[in-house]
């Protein structure tokens, strides 16, 4: 069984949930496509790294596309697809094994704020544009801000069917305007 990264929900906008996750690390790979990302970091995770260990394969699983729109007060587009495994939850830098691939970074990252809109099925290119602007929509219209772009988390291993998959589109959000009350 994955492990699956644990958060807890601090707001409910319908559809939407905004979650505080805990600290982080997350193993990324920019450029390139999910195939070739996935099995970069596959290697790494089983055992391609300094300390020839394998490391828990861990859900969600991260990516961000190239052309996404970060709300700000202008536009700004993020030009660098990235592709990310999260690494097992109560992981740091000290722990981690050290990537022997150049192509990896690893990152850490803080507790923090994240609204998700959850979706099954094949995460389809065209369908991820259409609930990341529904997901920035509802964010919108409750005046909560976003910080940076939105990304795309799945959670089943690449063999599920379809209609068995766990897909959400996901943005940080400040902190003060997602922890108002509960809509539910």
């Amino acid at each position: 069984m994955t492990e699956t990264i644990g958060y807890q929900v601090v707001r409910v906008l319908g559809k939407v949930e905004i979650r505080n996750y805990p600290p982080m690390v997350m193993a990324t790979v920019k450029g390139g496509d999910d195939d070739r990302g996935f099995s970069i970091l596959f290697d790494y995770i089983s055992g391609n790294n300094e300390a020839r260990e394998k490391v828990p394969m861990t859900a969600p699983v991260v990516s961000r596309r190239p052309g996404a729109r970060i709300e700000m007060t202008a536009p700004v587009i993020t030009d660098e697809r990235t592709f990310s495994f999260v690494l097992p939850q109560g992981s740091d830098m000290k722990t981690v094994p050290r990537p022997l691939d150049s192509r990896i970074e690893l990152i850490s990252i803080p507790s923090r704020h994240v609204a998700a809109l959850r979706f099954s099925g094949r995460a389809y290119y065209r369908e991820v544009v259409e609930k990341e602007d529904e997901l920035l929509t509802v964010l919108r219209g409750q005046a909560i801000r976003t910080k940076g772009a939105p990304f795309l988390m799945r959670y089943n291993m690449p063999l599920t069917p379809g209609f068995m998959r766990r897909n959400e589109v996901g943005v940080e959000v400040d902190v003060e305007d997602s922890i108002g009350g509960a809509e539910r």
